[in-house]
């Protein structure tokens, strides 16, 4: 990222806002704001595949039948910005699950991969997209399913401004697509 770029910008736009960017609140806001947006879309600079192979550790998984055994994880927070307003994606949730063929990935792999594939501008059905891919390359596996339910400020902070509304979406692949019962693994409860 061009963080004088940002700087720069995040001026201008409180100069367009109306505010004065020399006032003793506002001095280091460009700075502090190009710093947080460093941080909060790292993920722009890695491809899916990157971010696989950043995060691809895997274990032998030798005692795992590869038709009745399947990794899940739940609970795994996120947040994002919408790429339609820059709008803060929150309160994220996402749950993953995949059958093992012959691997595992470490748990915490599983949470990382999740973390960085949210540090993107997006949409909630492609991060599942994303995580999808991400976890089927880590984990050598077709058989993933992803579902994420989160809160969305372009629909609660503005516009119709309905804060109660939470998004759902599903992605699944291989295994997961065709099987019901595959799928409960990963539904919000």
């Amino acid at each position: 990222m061009d963080r004088k770029a940002l700087e720069y910008h995040v001026r201008g736009i409180l100069e367009a806002i109306g505010e004065d960017p020399e006032r003793e609140g506002l001095l280091d806001t460009p700075s502090r704001v190009a710093a947080m947006l460093e941080e909060t879309l790292e993920g722009i600079a890695y491809t899916n595949h990157d971010i696989a192979k950043m995060f691809g550790k895997t274990f032998s998984s030798e005692s795992l039948s590869d038709s009745e055994e399947a990794v899940v994880m739940k609970d795994i927070t996120v947040f994002s910005y919408c790429e339609h307003h820059l709008a803060l994606m929150y309160d994220m949730s996402v749950n993953v699950a995949y059958i093992p063929h012959g691997r595992v990935l470490g748990l915490s792999k599983i949470a990382r991969i999740c973390d960085m594939a949210a540090k993107r501008l997006q949409l909630q059905e492609k991060l599942g997209r994303d995580i999808c891919e991400i976890i089927s390359e880590a984990a050598g596996t077709p058989d993933v399913a992803v579902a994420i339910k989160g809160s969305h400020s372009c629909m609660t902070a503005r516009g119709i401004r309905n804060a109660s509304a939470q998004t759902l979406t599903t992605t699944f692949i291989g295994a997961f697509k065709g099987d019901p019962e595959l799928k409960k693994l990963v539904e919000f409860g």
